[in-house]
């Protein structure tokens, strides 16, 4: 049933998972530690509801629980990493740390990442940045379910872009967002309230509007940022194209209406010119540009100045990106993690199924 679960027990729960499928210790903790930011910062999509995503993928032999993440391609400031099919929970931060790592030694860092999986939140891995005095970027590509302007065809994911900017006094400015108007995963949680989408999520398959929550199964497709050309769709089919060539193209991933789909059910894409899920990491060091204190007392500034802007109504206010999920942050860490019955219900199968109870 529905109810709030501590993030302890949550951690232990899902550790307790990924040592079962053959994780190593470090890596059960690192893919722990990402899947379960996604709830803390208050998207739930993309955390601990998706445990038993992981797991099937695993149960396909599409996930290799301990892989041998390494370097293929590389210069001072640039590398190509191969994930050996491993857990993008656990790819994705090894190569945000080398970027970061590259970074320290040359001003900045840049991977671009083959043969991975699903990788959780992408805000997780730009934050890695932060602690250095770094700006952080992360994206990625993902299975094809969003049809670019004036198609019928599914040809992009929602290919998120992060991107984290420490600061002074003030919470870091985070900017965590898919280049769709909605990220399937807000389309799932729509789909255990029994809810429609707003106005400009989905299309059918022909390409007319709709408000099914349900409609990517009858064949139809989400909508690029922007929902149609007269709202500039253009420009959130722009975006997800350029993620999907840093992500794929560069790297050798697949691309396109090739990339593996999350769900294990569904059959693999025929005729697919690469090797797995792709990403991109970069790591900026800001004293490569100016000192760190004088940017981030001008980053605080900057902050201030927005979140004291004239507001169209007296109770509204402008948010700085990030500042919504640091607050879920604090609430949750103090007051506990609330999941829906049916992800509780998904939870208590799984922990049945390898004998590690879920409450």
């Amino acid at each position: 049933m529905e109810g709030t679960y501590s993030y302890q027990q949550l951690y232990q729960f899902a550790k307790n998972i990924f040592l079962q499928i053959g994780c190593n210790d470090a890596n059960a903790e690192t893919a722990t530690k990402v899947l379960l930011s996604a709830d803390l910062r208050g998207v739930d999509s993309h955390g601990i509801a998706r445990l038993v995503g992981y797991v099937r993928l695993w149960e396909a032999e599409r996930i290799n629980a301990n892989p041998n993440i390494s370097i293929v391609h590389e210069t001072p400031s640039t590398a190509t990493v191969d994930g050996d099919k491993g857990l993008g929970l656990v790819v994705a931060p090894a190569a945000m740390q080398i970027a970061i790592d590259k970074a320290k030694n040359v001003g900045s860092g840049w991977v671009s990442v083959k043969n991975s999986n699903h990788f959780g939140i992408a805000g997780y891995h730009a934050m890695m940045a932060l602690d250095n005095d770094m700006i952080g970027i992360a994206m990625t590509n993902a299975s094809a379910l969003v049809a670019p302007t004036f198609s019928s065809e599914k040809l992009l994911g929602t290919n998120p872009i992060a991107v984290a900017i420490p600061s002074g006094n003030e919470a870091p400015f985070v900017s965590d967002f898919a280049t769709t108007t909605a990220a399937n995963g807000k389309l799932e949680i729509l789909q255990r309230k029994n809810l429609d989408t707003p106005n400009g999520w989905v299309q059918t398959k022909e390409g007319f509007p709709s408000n099914n929550a349900n409609e990517l199964k009858n064949g139809g497709a989400l909508l690029p940022l922007g929902s149609d050309r007269d709202r500039s769709s253009h420009k959130g089919y722009n975006l997800g194209a350029i993620v999907d060539i840093f992500s794929a193209v560069l790297s050798g991933a697949n691309y396109g209406p090739w990339v593996p789909p999350f769900p294990a059910y569904v059959p693999m894409p025929e005729g697919m010119p690469g090797e797995g899920i792709g990403h991109f990491f970069g790591a900026m060091r800001i004293d490569a540009f100016r000192p760190a204190s004088e940017f981030k007392l001008h980053m605080d500034k900057w902050i201030h100045r927005f979140k004291t802007a004239k507001t169209v109504e007296d109770h509204q206010r402008v948010l700085i990106p990030g500042e919504p999920e640091a607050e879920f942050e604090i609430e949750r860490k103090a007051n506990g993690i609330p999941l829906h019955e049916s992800v509780v219900a998904d939870l208590t199968e799984l922990g049945k199924k390898f004998d590690t109870p879920f409450n």
